[in-house]
């Protein structure tokens, strides 16, 4: 098991608001007259001194987590086998292909040996660009190939900072969006500093550093930011052909750095499809929006060898099915309340059908089901019936894919963050109820409209967008844990927007009778300025002394492993045993392997199901026949797994197999009616006693505290 352990070691307040309401000094004819002189200068310094903030508050966030990084494992000390070690699970697998295409004889080289993979999956040739997200990883050993670094920084390093670097993009990105909803940048400053003192719950960027995620994550952020942007009015159209470029470009990045893009664009489609359907959008950027999503996908599509899981995605269908719904539904944003109740309604059920049918339609043409585990999980996950599926199952026992836990509010609560998230968040909400009531009223009199406004705030479509993408993202992760980090960062860009808004602080203060514009500006910055002081006085002694605090990676059992696999088997072995440490052995050994941790392929997902019979109860004879039609010459088994504790009776990895196989669980408690007693023992256990039925198939090569390693006996 890897561990860390103790090191052991030899003895200021913004100057003025730069953005001024979006909707103030518009001329009956709708052109903003030019600013005077004087405002105009005050602009441009109160926009640089907010842009050099945002670019300090970046890097210093970098810096942040490379120190962390490297304290916890003490990475710049430990040994090469020791820090690929130490990118657990399928981090390690994405790690392997770049240090693949390091170590190639040539860039062209190592393009065909990913195209034409026979290392990762035993006795078939794939695709890994088709397979996986790793052009990332394509990118960065071309860049460093080619660039006159070698001599100076080491390729792991190189390949650490470029994701350390993508931290400071990252809180860039969530200080310009906070600043461009609220007006000031000291919004911005305010969502930074709560990314940074959340950092448990805003990243875990510093210990899992190869995720997908972490390369994809600030990309999201830029394109929220562009589209934040894109939903101002009065925008020229130059800006706007900028910011739909800019959207286009993040989309792209973003949809090639993760696999599960799409998930994430369909509900950001979902939000996008509520607010135009309510007429709180414009409804040509909506369009430009859901052709920037569809573009963007199908161009990764294409760079990853047209991949039928992207073709057929959800995404798409719906999107397409929205467009093809508006041609059809032609006067939808006319008539009185329950007319456009009524066709709204008809509008949700076409779009829905149609979604349904493209997807359908697109899937029996493709025969793909690829991502058929992920429908199984949630139908399982949210009640509509248990499920015996072995997949499923492997994702609800899994913590990072359960509820998200009671304690992350009580951790967000403690730096004010969740107490004035959800104040802001009822206040729009209450805010959007009216504006969505009144749009679908179809009250155009002015005489209502300045009556609304004596008592609430009209919604500006960017911080529209903002509410119902915090509310879906929200959803999402109160369901599923591991989604919570799209939450909780927009929750700082939220939270300081409401706490730095004009707006929010109007309607406050008009509640209680108490409005003038004076108070209001007073509010605006006091509140977030002794918002600031408290973290900052609460929260740097602890940042300090984490960042004091050394420790070193230790892992003496996994480095033997990989050193006696290097040192006592030909470059040819094939290698059985769990996912997440066959990535590792991959990365460190480079040997060739049955199973690994991407699992979004079936024929994979069917393979993982039979190697991982070694922890069921199976005859040896059987397990060998499965483990050889691999081509598998070593197995490794793990006492991790094979006596696992970690999770309770029913989602131990021997009682899902168990279930899976119509067996009956170990251990006291209840079983179901129809699952029997095996034949046979389990296997893992079993084959440790060296009995003759045993030795016949399997051989004991290795072994220490944590791993047994077994050579396959070649006869049938």
């Amino acid at each position: 098991m890897t561990t860390i352990r103790q090191r052991r070691v030899g003895k200021g307040t913004e100057a003025a608001e730069d953005q001024p309401s979006e909707e103030t000094n518009v001329k009956p004819d709708g052109k903003i007259p030019p600013d005077p002189p004087g405002g105009k200068l005050w602009n441009i310094l109160s926009i640089t001194v907010g842009g050099i903030v945002a670019i300090s508050l970046g890097l210093l966030t970098s810096v942040y987590v490379a120190t962390l990084h490297e304290n916890d494992l003490w990475f710049s000390n430990i040994k090469e086998v020791e820090r690929e070690i130490s990118f657990r699970t399928e981090c390690g697998l994405y790690y392997s292909y770049y240090k693949q295409m390091i170590q190639a004889a040539s860039i062209q080289q190592g393009l065909h040996g990913l195209v034409y993979d026979n290392k990762t999956e035993s006795v078939r040739t794939i695709n890994i660009l088709e397979r996986m997200n790793v052009y990332q990883e394509v990118f960065l050993s071309i860049l460093y190939r080619i660039l006159p670094i070698q001599q100076y920084l080491e390729p792991v390093y190189f390949y650490i900072y470029t994701l350390f670097g993508l931290q400071a993009v990252y809180v860039i990105a969530l200080y310009v969006t906070s600043w461009l909803l609220s007006g000031t940048w000291l919004s911005g400053l305010l969502a930074a500093c709560w990314y940074i003192t959340n950092r448990v719950d805003t990243t875990r960027v510093e210990f899992t550093i190869p995720l997908r995620e972490n390369w994809a994550l600030p990309f999201f952020a830029v394109q929220i930011a562009a589209i934040t942007y894109l939903l101002r009015t009065h925008l020229q159209p130059a800006q706007e052909r900028l910011t739909l470029m800019a959207v286009f470009m993040a989309t792209f990045l973003f949809s090639l750095t993760w696999q599960f893009n799409q998930f994430m664009m369909l509900i950001q489609a979902l939000a996008l499809f509520t607010l135009d359907c309510l007429d709180m959008l414009p409804t040509a950027k909506v369009t430009w929006l859901y052709i920037i999503q569809i573009s963007g996908l199908l161009l990764v599509c294409v760079l990853q060898f047209f991949n039928s899981m992207i073709l057929g995605s959800l995404l798409i269908s719906f999107n397409v099915s929205v467009l093809i719904a508006r041609t059809i539904q032609k006067n939808l944003k006319k008539g009185g309340l329950l007319n456009r109740l009524g066709k709204l309604i008809l509008h949700v059920l076409l779009v829905l059908c149609l979604t349904l049918l493209i997807n359908k339609l697109i899937k029996k043409i493709l025969n793909l089901e690829s991502d058929e585990h992920i429908f199984k999980f949630l139908k399982a996950k949210f009640g509509f019936g248990a499920t015996r599926d072995f997949d499923a199952n492997l994702y609800l026992c899994e913590e990072a894919f359960g509820l998200l836990p009671l304690n992350t509010f009580s951790r967000l609560s403690s730096t004010l963050l969740f107490y004035i998230y959800g104040f802001v968040l009822f206040l729009l909400t209450v805010a959007a109820v009216i504006v969505a009531f009144r749009n679908l009223s179809g009250s155009n009199q002015v005489q209502l409209k300045e009556k609304m406004e004596e008592y609430t705030v009209t919604l500006k479509p960017d911080a529209a967008y903002s509410l119902v993408h915090t509310v879906l993202f929200g959803c999402l992760a109160l369901s599923t844990m591991r989604m919570k980090y799209l939450w909780t960062s927009h929750m700082c860009v939220f939270a300081s927007f409401g706490l730095c808004s004009t707006e929010v602080w109007k309607l406050i203060l008009k509640c209680l009778h108490l409005y003038t514009s004076q108070r209001t500006q007073v509010l605006k910055y006091s509140v977030p300025i002794i918002t600031l002081l408290y973290i900052s006085f609460k929260f740097w002694p602890g940042i300090m002394d984490e960042l004091s605090e050394l420790r070193e990676f230790y892992d003496p059992d996994t480095v033997e492993l990989m050193n006696w696999i290097k040192s006592n088997t030909p470059n040819t072995a094939v290698f059985a045993g769990s996912m997440q440490l066959l990535a590792g052995v991959k990365l460190c050994t480079g040997r060739t392997l049955t199973n690994h941790p991407h699992y979004e392929d079936k024929n994979l997902r069917e393979r993982t199901k039979q190697i991982y019979q070694i922890y069921a109860k199976r005859s040896p004879s059987d397990v060998h026949g499965i483990l050889r039609s691999f081509g598998t010459d070593y197995v490794i088994l793990e006492d991790s797994i094979c006596y696992e504790r970690r999770h309770s009776r029913g989602c131990r990895l021997r009682d899902l197999l168990d279930v899976a196989n119509g067996h009956i669980m170990d251990g006291l408690g209840e079983n179901e009616p129809d699952l029997k007693p095996s034949l046979y023992p389990r296997f893992c256990e079993e084959i440790k006693k060296n009995l003759p039925s045993y030795t016949a198939y399997f051989t004991r090569v290795f072994q220490n505290k944590t791993f047994h390693v077994y050579k396959l006996a070649k006869h049938k």
